[in-house]
């Protein structure tokens, strides 16, 4: 049998754990890699490569299997539930699945929204509600992940902090589904991200939104928000230790930067570090009263930048697994100059996710999608995906084709 590469040369930037890279942008004989060809399962061997080149060679058709608890079992994984391994696979199709993961989604957003207003207003925080939130939320990942990104990349960008929580609470889900942990553990971990900032509700609404420069007593009023959502979580009788894990910790950095107890590495509980990324990487990308949003593309590569700084590299790498090099509810251009929105992921091909075309290479807006699977592209119709964009960029809105 013939063994058949089909390269696609990448920037450097885009390496991710699980490819085979097969040519570089230099001679092998000047890396440190004794053979040509080299299957990445190691961070240090992206940043060999990113060090020593702009661009490589990736054989597409090759995906180097790995188990991310086996990434993770390095002392840290303390608790047996985490030792555990689930496997999940996709139930329905991301079409299939695409109105019940909106329905979960306005369900998580109005409760969300009343759950916020009780807390302001000096009322109980509901568990009955929070269950009410979550659990819709967490069953539609488990039956598609890639479903419910496509719809929550989509949704009207409406009040940050709740529409943040209910992000946060999805992209935990995903991120538990895809560490393998049982069902119980990722309902834990949603709850927590939808609840991890619910302290705020306790603090002025106008510093919140401020858009200038904060005084370092307005930054200490900022991070009390830590302190009150502790408070609001134990005056609700809530006893989730995961809950109260995320909600103290997700603010400690890798290196003892963050706050309030100046955690490091595995002291941070796994729950938080989890968490610590997602809030950081929805953060990126969403719009601020004070900054732009940037492409979820570009976000992943600032997460990763920060590796073993404020976050830890085996669970960053674990991270973009989950997502992908272009994640699911992305906008990206295509080599024909085509704007498409990702639909779902390919896990054996990366770099070649499922896409719905959504304007003409000139980049005026087409009256309907049309579907394309990169993968199955064949050599003379191959397309590449270009670059990640920003959302709103060229004006092409996909939410009449999905959320109608």
């Amino acid at each position: 049998m013939v063994f058949e590469l089909e390269e696609r040369r990448i920037d450097v930037a885009e390496l991710q754990l699980g490819m085979f890279v097969c040519r570089l942008d230099r001679p092998w004989h000047e890396t440190p890699f004794p053979l040509q060809g080299i299957e990445l399962t190691r961070l240090d061997q992206i940043d060999t490569l990113r060090r020593l080149c702009r661009e490589v060679y990736v054989d597409t058709r090759r995906l180097v299997p790995h188990d991310p608890l086996q990434t993770l079992a390095r002392g840290e994984l303390s608790r047996h539930r985490f030792r555990n391994s689930t496997h999940y696979s996709d139930l329905v199709a991301v079409e299939d699945e695409a109105p019940r993961a909106h329905a979960a989604l306005t369900n998580a957003s109005q409760i969300v929204d009343g759950l916020f207003e009780d807390v302001t207003s000096g009322r109980e925080l509901s568990v009955e509600h929070v269950e009410q939130a979550v659990r819709p939320l967490v069953q539609s990942v488990l039956r598609s992940a890639d479903a419910f990104f496509l719809v929550e990349g989509l949704r009207e960008r409406d009040n940050y902090s709740y529409r943040h929580a209910v992000s946060c609470s999805a992209l935990a889900a995903a991120f538990g589904r895809h560490m393998g942990f049982d069902e119980e553990t990722i309902f834990s971990l949603a709850a927590g991200g939808l609840l991890m900032d619910v302290g705020k509700t306790r603090l002025p609404e106008a510093l919140l939104q401020y858009q200038g420069s904060l005084a370092a007593s307005e930054v200490d009023t900022i991070r009390s928000h830590v302190k009150h959502g502790l408070a609001i979580i134990e005056e609700s009788d809530i006893s989730n230790f995961d809950v109260m894990d995320i909600v103290r910790s997700h603010h400690e950095r890798h290196d003892g930067s963050g706050y309030p107890e100046r955690l490091s590495g595995n002291a941070i509980p796994i729950t938080a570090r989890m968490l610590g990324i997602i809030d950081s990487y929805d953060a990126m990308s969403s719009v601020r009263p004070y900054r732009a949003a940037i492409s979820r593309h570009q976000a992943l590569q600032q997460i990763y930048a920060a590796r073993n700084t404020l976050f830890q590299s085996e669970m960053i790498e674990q991270f973009q697994v989950c997502l992908g090099v272009y994640p699911t509810g992305s906008l990206v251009e295509l080599s024909t100059g085509e704007v498409a929105i990702v639909m779902a992921q390919n896990q054996v091909r990366r770099l070649r996710p499922r896409v719905a075309i959504l304007s003409a290479p000139n980049k005026q807006p087409l009256n309907d999608f049309r579907p394309v699977d990169l993968m199955h592209l064949g050599d003379k119709d191959a397309v590449d995906i270009v670059r990640s964009l920003a959302v709103g960029e060229y004006g092409v809105d996909a939410t009449r084709f999905f959320l109608q």
